[in-house]
């Protein structure tokens, strides 16, 4: 350069002196695909504390402290289930909040809860241990990725295969449980734990059907007894949270292959009395 000589420096449009760049997707509107910037602040901040839930289960589990982590994860589903209710309810879904939520489903009920497990008994297996873990993992990982790409083609009334939240309560609830009776970490208490997570990941990723409570409308009126049995429930689950939530994460999880044999046997009595049913009525995943 020059002596003497001044320099320019170059034009920098708006967006880029902007540090993080505003989303943007493209949404559907009356039958129109307009653009849409900024995020909807409401179901995602439930999102972001489902997901600081779940990373406070990590930390609180790997200190040894598992009461307060499995309380954590129960948190997570709560906010978890609320999420998605409030942004259906108030007309503010999107494409971010989905993938959002999965990153944070993927947090608190796919990774805390085998850290969890581990923490507790899985480390006394060595290879085992961790392998057991990681299998749980990555089925995780697996039944979410399928969700994703199968939401609008099956019907919302039952999900195919166990959802990870269920997945996440039948594995912490059984720590919470054992835990909280003080049970000792024996070879045959390891061995029960890797058994029970390696069996909530195949669950989460073969294809049996689980009624999934979306079609419950809160919207509008109920029968009386409704509220008679929730309040029923709240009480019965206060008494021992630990062991009636284990209680209620089990028969929940072999609800799924009960159905199946229940399906199976129906259309085996259905063959040997003649009875004619299509392909479509005896796929206990096309209803």
């Amino acid at each position: 350069m020059a002596e003497g000589e001044t320099v320019t420096p170059p034009v920098m449009d708006d967006d880029e002196l902007t540090l993080i760049d505003d989303h943007e997707e493209v949404v559907s509107e009356g039958g129109r695909r307009v653009r849409r910037r900024g995020i909807y602040l409401l179901p995602n901040l439930l999102t972001t504390g489902a997901m600081f839930a779940g990373f406070f289960a990590v930390i609180s589990g790997m200190s040894g402290d598992f009461h307060n982590s499995c309380v954590a994860i129960l948190v997570a589903m709560f906010l978890d289930g609320l999420d998605g209710r409030v942004a259906r309810l108030t007309n503010t879904q999107s494409a971010f909040g989905a993938e959002y939520d999965s990153l944070s489903d993927m947090l608190a009920f796919g990774v805390a809860p085998a850290l969890i497990c581990f923490s507790w008994a899985l480390s006394e297996l060595g290879k085992l241990g961790w392998t057991a873990a990681f299998i749980y993992v990555a089925c995780a990982a697996l039944r979410l990725a399928r969700f994703n790409v199968q939401q609008g083609t099956t019907d919302k009334r039952f999900f195919v295969g166990l959802a990870s939240p269920s997945a996440a309560g039948l594995v912490v609830f059984m720590v919470w449980s054992f835990d909280a009776y003080d049970v000792q970490i024996t070879a045959l208490v390891s061995i029960f734990a890797a058994a029970l997570t390696v069996l909530s990941g195949i669950l989460m990723v073969i294809n049996l059907r689980y009624y999934s409570f979306k079609d419950l409308d809160f919207r509008n009126r109920v029968p009386f007894f409704v509220i008679l049995a929730m309040i029923l429930i709240i009480v019965i689950v206060a008494l021992n949270p630990p062991v009636v939530l284990f209680t209620m994460a089990i028969i929940y999880a072999f609800s799924g292959p009960a159905m199946a044999i229940y399906v199976r046997r129906k259309r085996k009595q259905e063959q040997g009395t003649g009875g004619y049913s299509s392909a479509a009525d005896n796929n206990p995943l096309s209803k």
